[in-house]
């Protein structure tokens, strides 16, 4: 019986366990935002939100400890220098779990696990066709006689006509493969 163990231990043996979960927080520290079932969710949040206090304090031992878990020195200052101090004025609840139904193989119930404070991507404007080709020339050629600018016409739209149907031939090979292998239903 396990009375009074609040430990999740996700049907793994612990070593296996313990590498689940650290993969779960180091992507979680990647990609900000990560699809998983819900009992993994709950098991790595501890683990995720230490990680996160740890940032927030931002001293050299903290830093040694988070290398222990996270065993990359690329992850470590991503922690510490992007993903902690959006987290500054927070005590605590650095990631939330959002419910997404159930896994259709085995029925597992899947959650969007992600930071509670995201980076915002900018996005960039496209830029738009403003200046056509023939005036980006214009001020190479200087010396040249300058043609007057033809007018551009609206265009017609053409109205497409559907082709024409293709027959399938009247005769099948060998009388249709189907009907070769088709099934007998039993009678009863």
């Amino acid at each position: 019986m396990r009375h009074r163990k609040s430990k999740s231990l996700l049907n793994r043996f612990t070593g296996w366990r313990r590498l689940t979960l650290v993969s779960l927080a180091k992507n979680l520290i990647i990609q900000q935002r990560i699809k998983t079932t819900l009992a993994k969710a709950k098991a790595a949040r501890p683990l995720a939100e230490r990680l996160i206090s740890m940032g927030k304090a931002n001293t050299l031992a903290k830093k040694r400890e988070a290398f222990k878990v996270l065993g990359d020195h690329a992850l470590v200052s991503l922690l510490f220098r992007e993903i902690a101090p959006r987290f500054n004025k927070k005590t605590g609840g650095y990631t939330r779990i959002i419910k997404l139904g159930l896994r259709r193989g085995d029925n597992a119930e899947l959650v969007l696990w992600e930071l509670t404070e995201l980076k915002k991507e900018v996005k960039k404007a496209r830029k738009t066709k403003e200046a056509g080709p023939q005036e980006e020339k214009a001020p190479a050629a200087e010396g040249t006689k300058e043609k007057p600018q033809e007018t551009k016409k609206p265009q017609e739209t053409k109205v497409l006509e559907k082709p024409p149907a293709t027959k399938k031939p009247s005769k099948k090979f060998l009388g249709g493969l189907r009907n070769i292998f088709k099934k007998e239903r039993d009678s009863l």
